[in-house]
């Protein structure tokens, strides 16, 4: 009974093995996990339909932390497969680890940050290797500790799965 289970065990870790080798060399992708530049995050991104995914970014910079929820409409750019423009809505919360001034606004160690944000960018999957690579601008509205604009963005890297 223990060496089928093992067995079995064997197979099924194969089989996936080999459907998530197959589907993250194509040039589309289902999950995707790495990094984001500016300010540094983790990012992880997973299609929920063909055309929209779901995003969360982790930010981490010298004044605090700060998660990111985007829902984005992704579409295909003709004669470029692979390379998709994505758009969408979202919303951040975070807090604030030190004493800094931002956009006139002065934020304290501990202060709460929300707000609503938007992304507009471009989403490549490397067809052949197991690598998305996206570069996008995210504007959004700080609503708590006074309210203003401002944007974030970048590069990410990330293995598909």
């Amino acid at each position: 009974m223990k060496r089928s289970m093992m067995a079995l065990a064997l197979i099924l870790s194969v089989a996936l093995t080999l459907e998530t080798k197959a589907q993250s060399l194509g040039s589309d992708y289902r999950t995707a996990l790495g990094v984001k530049f500016y300010p540094g995050g983790i990012t992880v991104k997973h299609f929920i339909k063909d055309n929209a995914a779901l995003e969360g970014i982790a930010y981490f910079w010298n004044h605090g932390f700060r998660f990111t929820g985007l829902y984005e409409f992704h579409g295909d750019i003709n004669g470029a497969p692979g390379l998709k423009w994505y758009v969408g809505p979202g919303a951040h919360m975070g807090f604030y680890n030190k004493d800094w001034n931002r956009n006139d606004h002065y934020y304290e160690d501990g202060d709460f940050s929300f707000g609503l944000d938007g992304v507009l960018g471009l989403d490549y999957k490397i067809k052949g290797a197991p690598l998305n690579l996206s570069l996008d601008v995210q504007p959004y509205l700080e609503l708590a500790n006074g309210t203003y604009m401002d944007a974030w963005g970048g590069f990410a890297i990330r293995f598909t799965f």
